[in-house]
């Protein structure tokens, strides 16, 4: 099936079919604190107001007043996509009923019930949503900090980074070095560094065709790999390398300053550096006490329900869930459930078994598009994939061409789906 808006927003769990429970005449609405606005928060603090029909109270925590989605983000890279196309406000949202508020969630008083903002407003709640997104781990790439992201941009968290490297990528010296870091596993999008790499590498073949890219990789494989190999070799002929971990690509260090990558001891100049450092569950999930040693959130595969608290929820990329990649599209599947759930739990509305899905699409090349996903179901365990497609190699160009097509269409329709 094709996607576009209309059937991806009709694809999801029929919520807004569902009628609330009406509420007790003179008793105060339960109320709903989501924090974070992207796919996962913005997606499930709409269909809580929506769906409940007024018998909640929902308040959605973001402090940015305008969202630019990581998803989609390489393609403003590769100049297929403006910066203003990824951009998205909350008007349509507050008016749902969700009361939005832009500010910085700062800490969560689980035993209390109440979110504390930086602004010094507390909330108090009796269900909490978090959907914060990741952090990085300090020290996951020896050299580099955030305070070098001026230097060697991560770019992993969409906006002026993102600009930032499109502008350094543009600025390349002829035959010049464009060097990546890649992070370890868990992080987000999984095929998210090696469709950015192909992004890159179609702005260099038009502009700066003697330059070469670099790829230090600590992972012995990665997502769609014969793929993205397949096309670079298509149409980019030798430009791209890729160093992994039998050749050093787990033993790297980089130097700002100097502008060095150190591979197993060997030093390498390059011009511009994509650190994409390891990455961690949201500060304000850490914050709340619901993440464990790896950093990461556990949550139950059935609601999304973090599995140290019953009042709070974990949605998208700081969940530790199972099966499921940290996506964009994941994290709006989750919403559903979630949002479901919660308004089951407070106003008595019927839940319907929790079911997932998840589809990345990866662009290449103009018009070259591969996709993977698969569909998913909660155990006691985890959520786990129950079956699962991905391109094939030496597809013609008119399915490659579909398949991005297909891409586009989604993007309006999750993007309504969050925003309105």
């Amino acid at each position: 099936m094709i996607l576009n808006r209309r059937t991806f927003v009709g694809s999801g769990v029929a919520l807004s079919a569902l009628l609330a429970a009406p509420a007790v005449i003179g008793q105060a609405k339960p109320r709903v604190v989501v924090i974070g606005g992207g796919a996962g928060g913005g997606t499930a603090a709409r269909y809580i107001a929506k769906d409940s029909k007024g018998a909640l109270d929902v308040t959605l925590v973001e402090v940015n007043p305008v969202y630019t989605t990581c998803f989609f983000s390489n393609l403003y890279l590769g100049g297929f996509r403006t910066m203003a196309s990824l951009q998205h406000g909350y008007d349509k949202v507050g008016a749902t009923g969700v009361n939005v508020i832009h500010d910085m969630a700062v800490g969560v008083d689980r035993a209390a019930r109440t979110v504390t903002l930086a602004g010094g407003q507390v909330l108090p709640y009796d269900r909490l949503i978090l959907s914060p997104g990741i952090d990085f781990r300090e020290g996951s790439v020896p050299g580099w900090g955030v305070e070098a992201a001026d230097i060697m941009p991560h770019a992993y968290k969409a906006g002026p980074q993102t600009e930032l490297l499109k502008a350094q990528i543009e600025a390349m010296p002829q035959g010049g070095v464009f060097a990546m870091i890649a992070p370890p596993n868990p992080y987000r999008c999984p095929p998210g560094p090696y469709e950015r790499i192909s992004m890159v590498a179609s702005v260099l073949k038009a502009k700066n065709p003697t330059a070469k890219i670099l790829i230090v990789d600590p992972k012995p494989k990665f997502s769609k790999q014969a793929l993205f190999e397949e096309g670079w070799t298509r149409h980019y002929g030798g430009m791209i390398e890729r160093v992994g971990p039998d050749f050093g690509g787990d033993k790297v260090e980089v130097r700002p300053s100097s502008m060095e990558v150190v591979i197993d001891g060997e030093v390498q100049k390059v011009d511009v550096c994509n650190v994409i450092p390891g990455q961690m569950a949201g500060k304000i999930a850490q914050m709340a006490g619901v993440t464990t040693d790896s950093g990461w959130a556990p949550v139950m595969a059935e609601s999304m329900k973090s599995r140290m608290d019953e009042n709070v929820f974990v949605l998208g990329d700081s969940s530790a869930q199972g099966d499921m990649p940290k996506s964009g599209y994941s994290a709006n599947s989750q919403a559903k459930v979630a949002a479901m759930a919660v308004r089951g739990e407070l106003t008595g509305s019927r839940v319907y078994p929790a079911k997932y899905a998840n589809t990345c699409w990866s662009l290449i090349a103009a018009d070259d598009g591969v996709k993977v996903g698969a569909s998913y179901e909660p155990n006691p365990e985890k959520i786990a994939s129950v079956s699962s497609f991905v391109s094939q190699m030496g597809e013609d160009a008119a399915l490659r061409k579909a398949t991005y097509e297909e891409s586009i269409g989604w993007y309006a329709g999750i993007t309504a789906d969050m925003f309105g």
